[in-house]
C-alpha cells in the first residue's frame, strides 16, 4: 500500500522551508488565511491602515477608494474575526468607530509588502506582456525571464 505524499515542502518549489512532513490543520489554516487576506479589499484596507493609523470608518473607505459601504463593513469584520485590526466604538452622537491594525496586523502588512515590490519591479514587464497579448502575439506574453 502506497501511502499519499504528504510532504507538501519538498513537493512545492515555492516552499522555502526544510523538507519534512506538515500538519494539515496548519496547511489548512494557510488556505483559509490566504482565501480571506489576499483578496482587493483586505489587501488594500490592510496597507491604508498600516499608512495612516488609527482611522474612522470613513476615512478608511475614502482612502481604500471605490468600495461600498457593504463591503468595507465584510471587510472591516473580517479583518477583526481574525485579530488584524481592533475596533474602537465612541460613545458619542453621532456614534464614531475608529479602526486600527493590531500588531498581528502590522506583522501581515509586512508580509505582503514583498506584493508591492514585486509589482513594481516587474511593472514593465506586465505592461509589456498584456500588450503583447492583446496584440494576439501571446507567446510573447509569458516574459522573458524562464522560472528557476
Amino acid at each position: 500500500m502506497t501511502l499519499p505524499d504528504t510532504n507538501y515542502a519538498h513537493r512545492h518549489p515555492l516552499h522555502k522551508h526544510p523538507p519534512g512532513p506538515t500538519d494539515p490543520e496548519l496547511d489548512r489554516l494557510v488556505r483559509e488565511i490566504i482565501g480571506r487576506v489576499a483578496d482587493k479589499w483586505t489587501m488594500l484596507a490592510l496597507e491604508v491602515l498600516a499608512e495612516h493609523g488609527r482611522l474612522r470608518f470613513t476615512r478608511v473607505g475614502e482612502l481604500v477608494g471605490e468600495i461600498s459601504q457593504k463591503m468595507l463593513t465584510k471587510t472591516l469584520r473580517q479583518m477583526e474575526a481574525d485579530g488584524l485590526v481592533v475596533r474602537t466604538v465612541f460613545a458619542v452622537v453621532p456614534p464614531r468607530v475608529e479602526y486600527e491594525l493590531t500588531e498581528r496586523g502590522q506583522s501581515l502588512g509586512a508580509a505582503f509588502c514583498g506584493v508591492w515590490l514585486w509589482a513594481e519591479e516587474h511593472r514593465q514587464g506586465i505592461l509589456e506582456s498584456r500588450q503583447a497579448f492583446e496584440d494576439g502575439s501571446s507567446a510573447a506574453a509569458g516574459g522573458s525571464e524562464p522560472a528557476s
